[in-house]
């Protein structure tokens, strides 16, 4: 009897928990923000088809541990077989698979199908960050493989294909887009899997190593969303984070104008290590004179870095990035990264860094 009336409790509590997500509680779905609502439809339609199945066979399974309770004289009927009990229980569970599966093929055959009016973007994922490509005035992405990546070149844009020299490259984990125009991500890998999702967006795909995988939605809150890979890729897993900003087609275009494209990237100049080498003067105060670092001062090694990841971190403490709330140490990089006052004195000083010796690290575990 007491086990009866715990199952019934159990169902109960649980019905009253889900319609108390369902009408604003903590665990309900994210505010959508993409034209994907048939997701949450189909979502919705197992939540019934389940849950309804989860009410009646608890309720049922209650009331035979109440009506067929040990009694005194009463003796168990064997039945080993009964046709018409299992041609129901087949015709229902058939009913229930179909109405979780149908709604869900009708989903995917529009997922895989991209609109013509769809915009073409390219999202590069590595371990552990986030950079995108669109297409320029042309309208079209130049071809890429990665036999053409090199450090100025991370997106493998072949540089005799006359479609990419246009293409506007973003090495930021930020990126754009223009409220209510549906776009297609290309997405790739130079290592190893990673996942771009977007919650608000509820569509989700892999980015495999030698492939080309895709998605498309359309945007129609303007806001700005997490971006996270939702594949584990490596002990940097967890701070493989950017961001989707959806905003109005004038402050799309404004914002896409004014990043580089994939020409102005190669046409840089060399960087100056003698600036560089001024500008340093004030990071060696706590990095050291050769960047090995100083323990007293929480201050990292820094000899031994990529230019390209130097100047990656430099600007991300310039723009908020790092050294924010709860980071106690890298907020001390801040007004140093701030002395930095444009694009060629960050660059120039992260290639005085690279010509550092790497010299092994001293060991601070005994």
């Amino acid at each position: 009897m007491a086990l009866a009336v715990v199952v019934v409790l159990l169902v109960v509590g649980s019905v009253i928990f889900h319609f108390t997500q369902l009408y604003g509680g903590p665990w309900y779905f994210t505010d959508i923000a993409a034209d994907w609502g048939t997701i949450d439809l189909t979502i919705n339609i197992t939540f019934w088809v389940t849950g309804f199945v989860f009410v009646v066979v608890n309720l049922f399974m209650a009331w035979c541990v109440y009506k067929y309770r040990q009694k005194d004289g009463h003796k168990a009927v064997y039945e080993p077989e009964n046709h018409k009990l299992e041609m129901n229980l087949t015709v229902i569970t058939t009913i229930g698979v179909v109405a979780m599966l149908a709604p869900g093929l009708f989903v995917w055959a529009n997922f895989v199908t991209v609109p013509e009016e769809a915009i073409q973007y390219e999202v590069l994922g590595s371990q552990w960050q986030w950079q995108f490509r669109y297409p320029g005035a042309d309208g079209q992405l130049g071809a890429a493989d990665v036999s053409n990546v090199t450090e100025q070149n991370p997106f493998g844009i072949n540089p005799q294909d006359p479609y990419g020299q246009d293409d506007v490259v973003v090495n930021d984990p930020n990126m754009h887009l223009a409220v209510n125009q549906p776009v297609q991500a290309l997405l790739r890998s130079h290592d190893v899997l990673h996942n771009y999702t977007v919650t608000q967006f509820r569509v989700k795909m892999d980015l495999v190593p030698g492939m080309v995988s895709y998605l498309w939605f359309d945007p129609i809150k303007e806001g700005t969303y997490d971006l996270l890979c939702e594949e584990l890729c490596g002990i940097g897993h967890y701070i493989m984070r950017g961001s989707v900003t959806v905003e109005s087609q004038q402050d799309f275009d404004a914002w896409i104008a004014a990043q580089p494209t994939f020409a102005e990237t190669q046409s840089i100049p060399e960087p100056d290590l003698l600036a560089g080498q001024a500008a340093y003067a004030i990071c060696a105060t706590c990095h050291g004179a050769q960047g090995e670092g100083n323990q007293q001062l929480n201050s990292p090694k820094i000899a031994g870095q990529k230019a390209w990841y130097t100047e990656r971190q430099l600007k991300h403490f310039k723009a908020g990035a790092r050294g924010g709330d709860g980071d106690t140490n890298g907020a001390a990089m801040v007004p140093m990264a701030m002395t930095l006052v444009d694009d060629a004195a960050v660059r120039n000083v992260s290639a005085y860094i690279e010509t550092f010796p790497d010299e092994p690290s001293s060991p601070t575990i005994i």
